[in-house]
């Protein structure tokens, strides 16, 4: 059964060596100085939004070039990690590959904070914020720190371990936190104040594998207060609500990928912080259960922001592919694995190309076949290789 999601990653590991890790991304469109150089906000948001959506690709026109995206090479180090330990790479082209990708992230980190950080590698505008390239948020900086907790336990070299410490300081010291009576939530980057539910719970479950090492209880006592919030908001059908305003109560009730996220960073936490309260494990139950009946249909197509049923977002699908063997490997109910693998099959049956990428989209009369690097590739080989090591 194993052998459609090993010949999918050998074809897509093929193409995206070829393409040295470069690529384009949904929201690269301030890459463009031609972009960049409009004074007006909004008119960079639409345009930003235009390339988002758009299925022809008119980034070559805006001088906007592939790049290689810090987010991605974490992605891509935790799956050749998995890749390795499950016997599909040799020794020696793990070392040049995982030696590749670490060179690239220690070249690309963010400086000027208490530790190791990353951000995107272009300037991030929406609704509420402006990032300019390079800012550090607590999303990319944990799942990098994730792919280096990954490369340590294969390679047991100190030195990624302590990287992985460094990023914990940059949390700790540099994000805002906002206090609350039930806990604490970190906030997304170092210029802002919001309460992202996916984003505190990724970075609180970094904390509790980085503490799984270290035993320094410090780490443990931020994640723990950071997914007690959280918990704390889940409403009674398992879901969060996107962000919250703690002073007016306002929320954006965003339901997609980002409640996968929340159940990852769960799993992770109930397997690194030796916590036996089962109030954790209900309640990742509750999540798993709205996610799998509302966010997918039976035959393991993802939908898209509820109740918006299109388009089909590869991106989507890795995540349920993800969240699903990560709830296997905590619940061990055996219909969240099966469910994973209808994901994936449908994924490499209606969205892969015979170039061995991925596409982006698939809408009802077309597809949107553009390769996106980070959202599409990276996200899809992880998830494949969580399949092929959950047995």
């Amino acid at each position: 059964m194993n052998k459609i999601y090993i010949d999918s990653l050998k074809k897509l590991d093929s193409y995206v060596r070829e393409c040295k890790f470069k690529g384009f991304d949904p929201y690269d469109a301030l890459n463009s100085k031609k972009i960049t150089n409009i004074r007006n906000r909004w008119l960079k948001l639409i345009i930003t939004q235009f390339f988002v959506y758009s299925p022809v690709n008119f980034r070559p026109f805006f001088g906007i070039e592939p790049d290689v995206n810090p987010k991605a090479l974490g992605l891509f180090l935790s799956a050749y990690c998995k890749m390795y330990k499950s016997g599909l790479m040799e020794k020696d082209d793990f070392n040049t590959i995982s030696s590749e990708l670490v060179e690239l992230l220690i070249k690309k980190r963010s400086t000027g904070y208490s530790g190791y950080c990353w951000g995107f590698n272009f300037d991030w505008q929406d609704l509420v914020r402006f990032a300019p390239k390079g800012t550090p948020t607590i999303v990319i900086s944990s799942y990098i720190g994730q792919g280096f907790l990954d490369l340590y336990d294969v390679t047991k070299e100190k030195k990624y371990l302590e990287i992985a410490k460094s990023i914990c300081q940059f949390i700790i010291n540099d994000l805002n936190v906002t206090k609350l009576d039930t806990g604490i939530c970190f906030s997304y980057t170092p210029l802002d104040k919001h309460v992202v539910h996916n984003a505190n719970c990724l970075g609180a479950a970094f904390l509790s594998r980085v503490y799984s090492y270290s035993h320094n209880e410090e780490l443990l006592n931020y994640s723990t207060k950071a997914f007690d919030f959280t918990l704390s908001c889940q409403r009674k059908d398992g879901s969060w609500v996107y962000r919250l305003d703690p002073e007016t109560g306002k929320v954006r009730n965003q339901i997609d990928f980002h409640q996968g996220f929340i159940i990852d960073s769960f799993c992770d936490y109930i397997k690194y912080s030796g916590k036996q309260d089962e109030t954790y494990l209900n309640g990742l139950k509750k999540a798993a259960l709205f996610y799998k009946n509302n966010q997918f249909f039976n035959d393991g197509r993802a939908k898209w922001r509820l109740p918006h049923t299109y388009p089909v977002d590869i991106h989507h699908l890795a995540q349920g592919i993800i969240s699903f063997s990560k709830v296997y490997e905590i619940t061990k109910d055996p219909d969240y694995l099966s469910f994973a693998k209808t994901i994936a099959t449908w994924a490499i049956i209606n969205m892969q190309d015979s170039q061995g990428f991925f596409y982006y989209q698939k809408w009802p009369l077309f597809t949107n076949k553009i390769e996106y690097m980070r959202w599409g590739q990276a996200w899809i080989m992880l998830a494949l290789t969580y399949l092929i090591r959950t047995k």
